[in-house]
């Protein structure tokens, strides 16, 4: 099973007044995140929206360990630790530069049809999509 990862730097718009990275902003970050695993199976934004379903947020949960500070690189790894029929939990970390854990979090995705905006099935091909990315705890 593999994990997506990439970098992020922190710049000065990422601060709050305390003088370390705005909580809101790993909500932006894990939505980077989830667009990276959508197009790292295959079914970038555009290409879900034409298949007629889309992938919606139910639940956010973050728990933070450690500041990041303006200069920080931050490493983000993140996978799926659920994959049900209609439903997804992404779990992600953040890292600083010294690989000290900063935050940890979780999203629940429910994929919807378009049309009605109601639960929507993955496809056994679709849902063969996320497998790789599956790291069941």
């Amino acid at each position: 099973m593999q994990k997506i990862t990439f970098e992020l730097d922190v710049y000065s718009f990422h601060i709050d007044f305390l003088g370390h990275v705005n909580n809101t902003v790993y909500t932006q970050w894990m939505e980077i995140g989830r667009t990276k695993l959508l197009e790292a199976i295959g079914m970038p934004l555009h290409t879900i929206f034409q298949q007629g379903f889309a992938p919606v947020l139910v639940q956010t949960n973050i728990t933070y360990k450690s500041p990041l500070l303006l200069g920080d690189r931050v490493h983000v790894e993140l996978w799926l630790s659920e994959l049900r029929n209609a439903s997804a939990v992404m779990q992600i970390y953040f890292f600083n530069q010294h690989q000290t854990l900063a935050a940890e979090g979780q999203q629940k995705g429910l994929f919807v049809d378009r049309q009605t905006m109601r639960p929507r099935r993955l496809q056994p091909e679709e849902r063969a999509l996320f497998l790789p990315y599956l790291i069941e705890q």
